[in-house]
């Protein structure tokens, strides 16, 4: 059981980089990015290729998969801002075309790279360290580093426009900033970092496959709506940015804890998908009937109080 927690843990850090780039559209640009699913598979792919077929570096790697993350959100962009394409069915296009482009790079439906040196490996052979625990520390490091870079970004004038345009659009380019090359911006780097992800995952586990980014949407949104409901909790809650984006990998890391612990009870592991979707559906629901008891409350209090 602890095993599996520790697990769950290193693959919830690690699906936490993705998280954060889901954050970007869906929080800041309140655009549900369906390019996850296939930008994410994307980075796997190209990370698996050039380990495997190419005898690339495992850290360069990372950083092409990165790269051709990028690349996506940037088609994505195009077809949302140039060509005035609706965001989402814009995201829905590329996603379906990263799915045979990923069947193209690969040439086949899964690359295995069990045979192959990793960076968790390479760092556990240094260290000694079992490749599970490296696997957790690296990830912990580098999301404290890309959550650093975020908060550092989105404080300067380029990323508070970025967020700007998502809570008030109209204003922004009232400003005279343009929103297009605002959204392009986010979509970049959103799927840079589902792209990272998706190559240190493919590292992780030791394989790409054509089907790995199949959900990755929900599980960010997941993660995202998780870790709200208990940022909530706390006593200043969430109301600084950093909170809000080291909430959304706490998030991460708790649902794959969830998910861990109703495997061990004994779920088949096929209702995963129906799973995340309850998750979803009731982190969004309780805050809403939450707050409707709290405000039939009050009037009821208010009623009494005039009697």
């Amino acid at each position: 059981m602890l095993v599996a927690l520790q697990g769950a843990v290193s693959q919830g850090i690690l699906w936490g980089i993705m998280v954060l780039g889901v954050f970007i559209t869906f929080r800041l640009l309140d655009i549900p990015d369906m390019t996850v699913d296939g930008s994410f598979a994307l980075g796997g792919s190209v990370v698996a290729v050039l380990v495997v077929n190419l005898g690339v570096d495992p850290v360069v790697a990372v950083l092409v998969g990165m790269l051709a993350g990028a690349v996506a959100g940037a088609v994505t962009g195009l077809l949302a801002t140039v060509f005035e394409i609706p965001a989402i069915l814009a995201g829905i296009l590329t996603q379906i075309s990263l799915w045979s482009i990923n069947l193209r790079i690969m040439g086949k439906s899964n690359t295995p790279l069990l045979a192959n040196e990793t960076i968790f490996s390479r760092i556990s052979a240094v260290t000694g360290l079992p490749q599970s625990t490296v696997t957790m520390i690296v990830g912990a490091v580098l999301v404290v580093l890309i959550v650093l870079a975020l908060y550092w970004f989105f404080g300067t004038e380029i990323g508070s426009a970025l967020r700007a345009t998502g809570n008030n659009e109209a204003m922004i380019r009232a400003l005279g900033q343009n929103t297009n090359a605002t959204k392009m911006i986010a979509l970049i780097v959103s799927n840079a970092l589902v792209g990272l992800a998706g190559g240190l995952i493919c590292q992780s586990q030791k394989y790409a496959d054509i089907g790995m980014g199949t959900g990755a949407i929900v599980i960010g949104l997941a993660a995202i709506v998780i870790g709200e409901v208990l940022g909530r909790l706390l006593p200043g809650g969430l109301s600084k940015f950093g909170a809000r984006l080291a909430a959304a990998v706490i998030g991460s890391i708790v649902y794959f804890l969830i998910r861990a612990v109703v495997l061990q009870m004994g779920m088949d592991a096929n209702d995963m998908k129906l799973l995340s979707a309850i998750i979803v559906a009731l982190a969004l629901c309780v805050p809403v009937v939450w707050e409707r008891y709290q405000l039939r409350s009050s009037y009821t209090r208010g009623d009494e109080s005039d009697a």
